[in-house]
């Protein structure tokens, strides 16, 4: 597992929430939409991080 690939994720997962809630505060559909998608882009990042893991625990 790559720390920085988690990070990226946690950073993208933020950057989402950041846009989804300016979206929401300007009423621009379209930032509500991208930020909710790329916060749902981080999760699978995350999730794909901790399959990673639990090859290498089997492995190792």
């Amino acid at each position: 597992m790559s720390l920085e690939d988690r990070a990226k994720a946690t950073a993208k997962n933020v950057e989402g929430k950041v846009q989804e809630a300016v979206g929401d505060l300007t009423g621009d559909t379209k930032n509500q939409v991208e930020g909710k998608a790329k916060q749902a882009e981080a999760k699978v990042r995350h999730a794909a991080e901790d399959v990673k893991d639990e090859v290498k625990k089997v492995i190792d």
